[in-house]
């Protein structure tokens, strides 16, 4: 049987505390979709396309993951997929409430989408495409945080918005 998760987040940008667990997510279920969602509640530095374009780029060596993107509810996209899970990266504690009452939330919607955690790597735990944003935006390195073509991406933008 072939096993289908569905990665989801606004991604804006993607850095290796994503990749870290698209890549082990990758390792356990047959195919990954990972899903750019817009969050309401943010203003992104990214459009879609180029977040997606991001992520295609950054993960094009796992062969089982697309990317993907949808406006509608989550759990009606995992739905329509016919996804046997939903994938979340968990960092700290503090993630873990927020992630609580949306799953709780998804499993009353439709109780056959399991929702799987996965911790993030100890090296990312602090990790987050607020602080990449914010370090980028006074020039200082983010090598080390996010991939090269994300890197680049960065400097562009925050070069070009003076």
């Amino acid at each position: 049987m072939n096993r289908l998760a569905i990665c989801p987040g606004s991604f804006d940008p993607v850095t290796y505390g994503h990749l870290d667990i698209i890549e082990r997510g990758a390792k356990v279920f047959d195919e990954l979709i990972v899903a750019v969602f817009n969050n309401q509640s943010k203003a992104p530095l990214f459009t879609v396309d180029e977040r997606m374009a991001l992520l295609e780029e950054s993960t094009r060596h796992l062969p089982n993951v697309s990317v993907d993107t949808s406006e509608e509810l989550l759990i009606d996209y995992a739905r329509e997929h016919k996804a046997d899970a939903i994938l979340r990266g968990l960092r700290a504690v503090s993630d873990f409430e927020y992630e609580m009452q949306i799953t709780a939330m998804n499993r009353k919607l439709d109780d056959n989408i399991e929702t799987f955690f996965m911790m993030t790597n100890n090296q990312y735990s602090f990790l987050s495409s607020s602080i990449v944003k914010e370090v980028a935006k006074y020039k200082a390195d983010v090598a080390d945080l996010v991939p090269g073509p994300v890197e680049k991406a960065l400097r562009d933008k925050y070069n070009n918005n003076k």
